[in-house]
This record gives structure tokens, sequence and C-alpha cells, in this order.
């Protein structure tokens, strides 16, 4: 049974930083894509970022406009785990923040792409 389990939520202030952490209990056989989304509520899952990737290689990254230039997505491959550093956070980026994985053949930016999912994880970004 695969799971991704995401850890390094808070409450924290306008302006400070976080990192996100997704640990897989199994390896993602087959899969070539970890992502991040988040859900606020009354909103739709929205695409944060993707990494891209065969073992411990890192092909591309890719971030939504909304985050670009401010958080940076990581793969650790001995570990099976992804990360997402998250600076200069606003009150917009409130939300659960969801990792995922899959094998992405036909676009990245969706959450029909990806086969696992975990529980998510709270941020709170206070002004």
């Amino acid at each position: 049974q695969m799971q991704l389990v995401e850890s390094g939520g808070g409450l924290v202030q306008a302006g400070d930083s976080l990192r996100l952490s997704c640990a897989a209990s199994e390896r993602t056989f087959g899969s070539n894509a970890m992502a991040w989304f988040r859900q606020a509520p009354g909103k739709e899952r929205e695409f944060i970022s993707r990494v891209f990737y065969n073992g411990g290689t890192i092909y591309h990254r890719d971030y939504a406009d909304s985050v670009k230039g401010r958080f940076t997505i990581s793969r650790d491959n001995a570990q099976n785990t992804v990360y997402l550093q998250m600076d200069s956070l606003k009150p917009e980026d409130t939300a659960i923040y969801y990792c995922a994985a899959g094998r992405v053949y036909n676009g990245y930016d969706k959450a029909s792409d990806y086969d696992y999912w975990g529980q998510g994880t709270q941020v709170t970004v206070s002004s």
C-alpha cells in the first residue's frame, strides 16, 4: 500500500518561511513526478509545484505563477521524500497543502494526473 505523509505545516507570520516534507512509506514504482497542491476553503485544489525525475536525477521543476520565485521543490531519492521550501509567505498562501505522486505523461498541473495522495498539512499565514 502506497502512503504519502506530509509534515512541516504550522502558523506563521507574513514574510516567514516554512519547509514542508512528504515521505513515502513505499517506493512509488513507476512514478516519474511528485507534486504539491493546496486547497483553501471554498476553492478548487490548486497546483503549486512539480518535480519530474528518474531515480536520483531531477529533469525539471515547475511552479505556479503565484509561488514562482518564493517556493522551491526538491527531492531526496534515497529517502523517497519531496520537500517544499516556502519563503516570503503571504496570507493568501493559507491552505491545506497536499503532496502527490504518479507517472505523468500528459500534463502535470491537474489533481487527476496523480495516483497517490497524502493527507495534507495545514499552513496558516497571518498578517
